[in-house]
């Protein structure tokens, strides 16, 4: 990025469907091992579609520490409670010679886990003889059910306070709601935070589930996931001819980010360096995006210039790559528009062929992805890779993991409304 401030990465924390902690996760993603499933948080037999990536063998009271509020936090409050745990553990951050109005936290949170059980059974209470629903017997009954503790863990806003809270940052706080794209855009914003001077030290990521009847009958009626119902481990599968779209998972992924001269005075494990972020908008519809991939391409060019690079300098794309029709045929589209003749050797890999689409905190996930792929020398690979896509013909490392030398990785997350992030990480240079 460009400024006298460096900004770096010093600690990682995920909760995904593959597992909790990078561990875990980075030992499924070179493996290739799914972490998709049958779903069975409800009854999802009159769906289309009924597998999901759900967060396995979490357990809230051991992930969060003891905390009062456990059972009216939402999901998103809940995995990104557990993933800035992570995240901050794995930093050695200690509190000490810490300025509390120079620590900040910028998220890219979806809204959390809403009660429509709740909703149904008032408005079954509220039925006439005529089976009519009467307006005042639904408020009476809903006044008096209602709890706002828990109620007001629908917004999306809460994670932000409790992580804010958890660690005394009284600095810069946001959070991003550019759907797909929302964890990546606010990692970018808060490297931007410490380049002005505005922060020393962000917690940055996101948290996500939409695993719920509304998020899976709403994504059901765009066409927009995958019915592979009887094979769940093989429903994703980006660039692949006969994909049918992306499978809805959940979690959260947070990165400790810091200003370079603190993390270096502190001896700090240094995980790399974001160089480079770039955003644009398609201006186009709500759920598609352009055909010829000029938004995608802008925001990755616009990476590149923010970070001073040509493509060939790039080693590593970790594509948004959903396993939808349309973003893969496009973002292969834009890729070959930056990247030129260098798209036909330049390894890309989508790991959501593997965990499925955090949705909110996919880019923050796939950033942490970047950062093991730099300093492991490891490309996890896209699976499923099994009927060539004459559109989709790059180098997507298919199937299997491969060793490589990679100094500068770019991570693309593309959002529903023609939403648009890229950040490039590097590995670090003292």
């Amino acid at each position: 990025m460009s400024g006298q401030r460096r900004v770096v990465i010093t600690g990682i924390g995920l909760v995904t469907p593959l597992g909790n902690g990078l561990e875990r996760n980075w030992d499924a993603l070179i493996h290739g091992r799914s972490g998709i499933g049958r779903l069975t948080y409800f009854n999802a037999s009159g769906f289309p579609t009924r597998i999901a990536g759900q967060v396995k063998e979490f357990d809230a009271r051991r992930m969060l520490g003891d905390r009062d509020d456990i059972d009216v936090l939402g999901a998103h409050s809940r995995f990104s409670i557990a993933a800035a745990r992570l995240a901050h553990e794995d930093s050695g951050l200690d509190g000490n010679g810490v300025d509390p109005e120079k620590v900040g936290v910028y998220l890219g949170c979806g809204e959390g886990d809403p009660s429509f059980l709740w909703l149904a059974r008032r408005i079954m209470e509220s039925l006439g003889p005529d089976a009519s629903v009467s307006i005042p017997r639904f408020l009476r009954r809903g006044m008096e059910m209602l709890n706002p503790r828990k109620d007001i863990e629908y917004e999306p806003n809460k994670p932000v306070y409790h992580i804010a809270n958890l660690f005394n940052a009284q600095g810069p706080n946001s959070n991003c709601l550019t759907a797909c794209a929302a964890s990546a855009q606010a990692i970018g914003e808060a490297a931007c935070a410490i380049v002005r001077g505005d922060a020393e030290i962000m917690y940055a990521g996101g948290a996500h589930s939409m695993i719920h009847p509304m998020g899976l009958a709403g994504f059901n009626l765009l066409n927009a996931i995958s019915r592979r119902n009887d094979e769940p481990e093989k429903a994703s599968r980006p660039f692949d001819l006969k994909r049918d779209g992306f499978v809805l998972s959940e979690g959260a992924g947070m990165l400790v980010l810091e200003e370079e001269r603190r993390a270096a005075r502190r001896r700090a494990r240094i995980y790399g360096e974001i160089l480079g972020y770039g955003c644009s908008s398609d201006a186009y519809r709500i759920t598609d995006i352009l055909p010829d991939g000029r938004g995608a391409a802008q925001a990755m060019q616009n990476a590149l210039d923010d970070a001073r690079l040509s493509p060939e300098d790039i080693g590593y794309i970790n594509a948004h790559g959903t396993s939808t029709q349309i973003n893969d045929r496009v973002e292969t589209i834009a890729i070959k528009k930056v990247f030129g003749s260098h798209s036909r050797t330049v390894p890309i890999s989508s790991t959501k062929s593997i965990m499925g689409h955090l949705i909110a905190a996919a880019g923050a996930v796939e950033t942490a992805v970047c950062l093991l792929a730099i300093g492991r020398g490891i490309i996890p690979p896209t699976i499923n890779q099994e009927y060539p896509d004459p559109e989709c013909d790059l180098d997507y490392v298919p199937n299997t993991a491969r060793e490589a030398v990679v100094d500068k990785a770019l991570s693309n997350s593309f959002g529903f409304g023609g939403q648009n992030i890229c950040l490039i990480l590097s590995n670090y240079k003292g």
